[in-house]
């Protein structure tokens, strides 16, 4: 069976790399360390991201956790982390682990987000998976551990110390009550970034309900401002407008009847989002060329900078990363507001207030491959250096706010703040479906993304294709 479920999912994101690289996105071979996809962090360049001065004792000395091999040993890690903030933070995290324990050198290997699920198992199907990898939870994260490469850590996280983790993380990181996954990213909201500027010279105001947000798109197309920058290559971007569309028309409810096919993708709530899109595509509520524009490159947020475009619907990272940019501009000229209601559903007692988002942002898994120290190694720098105190201040100065309790309540940008308000007040928050949904169907759901922003397939069929992923999936279990 572990074969088996591998290779239906090799099989499927194979499929994905193909497309993905018609689309510009790479080749799916999984890089070799410091090839051209890839950027290694050498022992000796992690130790000088940490100018602190060399203390006698480390930085877990006095806690409950297990006492690590003195011998030598190498830890492979991936992680995704090409730009700032996250690079520079992250191998600060790697480098105080190292600077503890002399003896084991992490490997740090940053991959590019876009193909990074796709070279992940190849590097599993060539029994070449890093010891340490990042995942998003969900669906593909249950493939890891029922192919065998990712470690139940139940016992460790019950038996060590650890941080204070909110609930949702530890639930979105496990699979049938096990632990899989130690969360170091932060929480991961979903809105919309706005031009404050352009709005204001516009004579526009936020919109609340889709009436409302058409009505304001239409004023920015007559102005020659195209209303929404999306660079839908990755083809999740696209899908976050899909997601939001149905969850604003049926809450939760048909998306859960979809998942366990009790219900169907081409349901009421997922032919209504699929209309909408089509309908401002033919508008021109979009880029030109939307499907081949890619956000790793920065296309997106580069037309709301220029002034091409004046909102986008992004995840909340995207405000630590503009303000990274330009810190002033950013403060300037952004703000953000939640997506906004379905009036007519809302009328009919459907609730508004379901977001689009993470609790977990990343987290790790491990391949310890049955080697015991190892784990106990990679648990100590997951939860004791990816989720100290110096680690959570960078998050929080980058604008991402730590999957711990009590940090949202340090949060002082003001757009930040609007953010994990909506995040804290949501009824539910519906995780990305790109990783809630199994591997095979994963693909699927972001392909009929570009065949709906392409318009290549309506509503329907793509609601088709989803429904018999979907099933087969269920077949195999």
């Amino acid at each position: 069976m572990k074969k088996k479920v591998l290779s239906i999912f090799l099989a499927s994101v194979l499929s994905a790399s193909i497309l993905a690289g018609c689309a510009g996105g790479g080749s799916a071979a999984a890089p070799a360390a410091g090839g051209s996809d890839a950027t290694e962090t050498t022992k000796e360049e992690a130790a000088s991201a940490d100018t602190a001065e060399a203390s006698t004792g480390k930085q877990t000395d006095g806690k409950n956790l297990p006492e690590l091999t003195t011998e030598d040993m190498t830890i492979l890690l991936w992680d995704i982390a090409t730009e700032e903030p996250g690079r520079p933070t992250q191998e600060a995290a790697v480098a105080r682990f190292m600077k503890d324990y002399p003896n084991i050198h992490v490997e740090q290997i940053h991959q590019q987000n876009d193909n990074y699920k796709q070279q992940l198992v190849v590097a599993m199907s060539s029994g070449q998976c890093p010891d340490m990898y990042v995942s998003w939870g969900g669906g593909p994260m249950a493939e890891y551990y029922k192919s065998g490469f990712a470690d139940d850590i139940t016992d460790l996280y019950n038996t060590y110390d650890h941080p204070d983790f909110i609930d949702a993380a530890i639930a979105q990181g496990s699979y049938k009550d096990k632990i899989l996954g130690i969360p170091f990213g932060s929480l991961s909201g979903c809105d919309i970034f706005y031009n404050k500027t352009i709005f204001k010279e516009n004579g526009l105001e936020v919109p609340t309900t889709l009436d409302e947000l058409e009505d304001v798109c239409a004023k920015l197309k007559e102005a020659g401002i195209t209303p929404f920058a999306l660079a839908n290559a990755p083809k999740w971007t696209g899908s976050m407008y899909y997601m939001y569309l149905v969850a604003r028309h049926s809450g939760n409810d048909e998306f859960d009847a979809a998942y366990t096919q009790e219900g169907s993708f081409g349901s009421e709530a997922f032919l209504f989002a699929s209309d909408k899109i089509q309908d401002w595509v033919k508008k021109g509520y979009f880029p030109d060329g939307v499907n081949s524009l890619s956000p790793d490159d920065g296309q997106d947020k580069q037309l709301l900078y220029d002034g091409s475009c004046a909102m986008m619907l992004h995840g909340s990272w995207m405000a630590g990363s503009m303000s990274s940019d330009n810190a002033e501009w950013y403060q300037e000229n952004i703000g953000v507001f939640r997506f906004p209601e379905d009036s007519e559903a809302k009328a009919k007692g459907v609730p508004q207030d379901v977001e689009i988002g993470t609790a977990i942002g990343n987290c790790f898994n491990f391949n310890s491959k049955g080697d015991q120290a190892k784990l106990e190694a990679m648990y100590v720098l997951a939860t004791q250096y990816y989720n100290d105190d110096t680690y959570n201040q960078m998050q929080m100065d980058s604008f991402q706010t730590p999957s711990i309790k009590g940090f949202e309540e340090q949060v002082t940008d003001p757009n930040m703040k609007v953010i994990t308000d909506v995040f804290f007040n949501a009824s539910n928050v519906q995780l990305w479906y790109d990783q809630y949904l199994p591997a095979s169907v994963t693909e699927v759901h972001k392909n009929s993304m570009s065949a709906l922003f392409g318009l290549e397939k309506d509503g329907a069929e793509i609601g088709a294709d989803q429904d018999a992923a979907m099933k087969a999936e269920l077949a195999e279990e």
